[in-house]
């Protein structure tokens, strides 16, 4: 398996049955100021993985997505493996994914 997925494979994917688990793990401080989120993702500081990755559902594929696809997410992916989850981080993170045309929802943190 690939460590990474495109915009468009994720925009595939994103509609399978049963649905990927998808995860926004930008840092706080430029989470907070996005307008925007990938939709249905789950929100994890990627900061303390080791404390969260347990609690996740197995059987899914995950997907994790930052600001630019690099060290973040690769990151994030990369322990979630160590975990034995199948995990992929999204290239060029949520900026590639807006720009390939990508729908995002509102950030919760901005209402």
């Amino acid at each position: 398996m690939d460590a990474s997925l495109t915009p468009q494979d994720l925009s595939k994917l994103h509609s399978a049955d049963p649905a990927p688990l998808i995860i926004d793990v930008r840092r706080e401080p430029v989470f907070q100021v996005a307008p925007g989120m990938i939709a249905n993702p789950e929100r994890r500081d990627p900061a303390i993985v080791a404390d969260w990755a347990g609690s996740l559902p197995g059987g899914r594929h995950i997907f994790v997505y930052c600001l630019h696809g690099h060290e973040v997410s690769q990151n994030a992916a990369r322990a979630l493996r160590e975990h034995c989850y199948t995990a992929q981080f999204l290239e060029g993170g949520i900026e590639a994914w807006r720009a390939a045309g990508g729908t995002l929802q509102l950030n919760p943190s901005r209402s």
